[in-house]
């Protein structure tokens, strides 16, 4: 099959997402108790994949380069497919989050195992399938495989898979890399994140606040970019705080899929208590609840924490729920040094009309992903997406890195007859 005839699986596959698109909305919102929005979103993002996929089957760059040789020898360097590439995914924004990786994968020429979070197999596995297969895409190119962290587990081992990409934390993370390295495979790890948001003073109170809550509760908190501190010079953090407050109080907690509610719940039971459980934590250390804190069901209500300071565990663990920590500062320096304390690198935001000031102080922020003047949660499909430190192992997906992150190249040297050695 020719990469013309490989595209128009894609567009294929991105078309029957389009006329399926409310569908397809209503059951990633409900699977992932997000909002309607939320997984109208995934679907958008998901067509723009797809079309991206078909995309780098026309780039040049993707296919091989000549490369300069002496006279009578032909020297070029092509790119070929790992072979199979086993893809573990998240439950958060599961559509999303497994296509991105699914999709150039498959482009690069690999065949794809697909292990979706086995709280969202439809979302994050089937759905996906589903529409490659109205597409057209060979059969055995691509394989949904639920299960739960033992099925992670065998994929890491298969000598047969030659690549793992993973999505999720990173306690699981580390253990994917640790079981994927000891077979000496290629590893992708896109890990979680203590996201700072850096407010100086000269901020407007409103935007600020607006953007913090944004970033704190989209989706619950449960997003690995979501602004895991949100750090306030010490001259308007009382008058912020109170801005942020009022927003928690305002937002309503429901069935979001139904469009009757800002949040939805939490993923599940075991997440809830470990939200709780941080926010009393830093209570009983000295933190001070403005709003929240209160939970029904799986439904946590959006919740602001302020005095926080270092040890506190809402200011060292990523909490991922709805829970939005407010640190003061005195200086640049001080706030750098705050928002590089953390052991994770992943996104980062600096809010203020300076901008010149804005970008100097976001230049020395330790993050794969930085925003002046915007919150931390952005991710536009044709941007390199990735953190350093305990956020994973680069920047390797999204368009600029699928055709190194999904092939390799391979020298070849040809000449019309074999020389005359020395020996």
């Amino acid at each position: 099959m020719g990469p013309r005839e490989k595209a128009e699986i894609f567009l294929m596959a991105a078309d029957h997402a389009v006329c399926a698109f409310d569908e397809l909305a209503l059951y990633v919102a409900r699977e992932t108790g997000g909002s309607l929005h939320k997984g109208q979103h995934e679907v958008n993002e998901t067509i723009v994949l797809l079309r991206q996929a078909a995309g780098m089957l026309s780039q040049a760059h993707g296919h091989g380069v000549i490369l300069p040789s002496a006279a009578g020898r032909l020297s070029y360097a092509r790119r070929f497919a790992h072979g199979v590439v086993g893809v573990i995914s998240p439950f958060n924004f599961p559509l999303v989050l497994s296509l991105r990786s699914v999709a150039p994968a498959l482009a690069a020429g690999n065949a794809v195992v697909l292990k979706p979070d086995p709280q969202t197999p439809i979302s994050g596995g089937f759905l996906i399938a589903r529409l490659f297969e109205e597409a057209g895409l060979p059969k055995g190119l691509l394989h949904v495989l639920p299960g739960a962290a033992d099925a992670g587990e065998a994929l890491c081992r298969d000598t047969n898979v030659q690549m793992i990409t993973f999505t999720g934390s990173t306690s699981a993370g580390r253990k994917v890399a640790e079981a994927a390295g000891r077979n000496l495979k290629k590893v992708s790890l896109e890990l979680g994140g203590k996201n700072p948001l850096v407010i100086l003073e000269d901020a407007d109170l409103d935007l600020a606040a607006s953007n913090a809550a944004f970033g704190a509760w989209l989706h619950q908190g449960q997003i690995c970019m979501a602004t895991g501190l949100i750090l306030v010079h010490e001259s308007i953090v009382a008058a912020f705080t109170r801005k942020l407050a009022d927003k928690a109080r305002a937002l309503t907690v429901g069935n979001a899929a139904r469009g009757e509610a800002a949040l939805g719940p939490l993923i599940n039971q075991r997440q809830l208590q470990h939200v709780h459980q941080v926010v009393s934590d830093s209570l009983q250390a000295g933190a001070q609840l403005e709003t929240g804190g209160e939970y029904e069901g799986l439904f946590y209500r959006p919740t602001v924490l302020s005095g926080v300071k270092p040890g506190m565990r809402a200011f060292e663990e990523e909490i991922f729920g709805p829970v939005a920590v407010v640190v003061s500062f005195s200086s640049d320096e001080q706030a750098i040094e705050l928002a590089n304390r953390s052991e994770y690198g992943l996104a980062a935001a600096v809010i203020s009309p300076d901008v010149v000031r804005a970008t100097a102080l976001g230049d020395r922020l330790r993050c794969g992903m930085l925003h002046i003047n915007d919150q931390t949660v952005a991710d536009e499909c044709i941007n390199s997406f990735g953190g350093r430190g305990a956020s994973g192992n680069g920047s390797s997906a999204g368009s600029p890195s699928d055709w190194d992150e999904y092939s390799q190249w391979q020298w070849v040297t040809v000449k019309n007859q074999a020389p005359v050695y020395p020996f």
